[in-house]
């Protein structure tokens, strides 16, 4: 169970701002969700797979195949500056 000094360090790690009048009720939600965690850890999963989607579902997939023409030299045609296909640009960071 998380004290009222751990949620006040975890907040301050969190760097958010918990007024004292919060603290209580943000234990009392923490500790909630610890006991549930809890409870899960409990559930005897032994021979139990591990699987990605509670349904067994197959994703549709599209055909990878080009489907538009290359255009960036066109794209590039009204660029500044451009340098064996790359944009060029000034220089921000020191």
């Amino acid at each position: 169970m998380l004290s009222r000094d751990d949620i006040r360090r975890i907040a301050e790690l969190a760097r958010i701002e918990v007024p004292e009048e919060g603290v209580a009720a943000l234990q009392h939600d923490l500790n909630g969700i610890f006991d549930l965690i809890e409870q899960m850890r409990a559930v005897d999963t032994t021979g139990v797979e591990p699987m990605a989607h509670a349904i067994d579902l197959t994703q549709r997939l599209r055909e990878d195949r080009v489907t538009e023409t290359d255009q960036h030299e066109l794209f590039q045609s009204a660029a500044p500056r451009v340098e064996d296909g790359l944009y060029l640009v000034p220089k921000v960071i020191e």
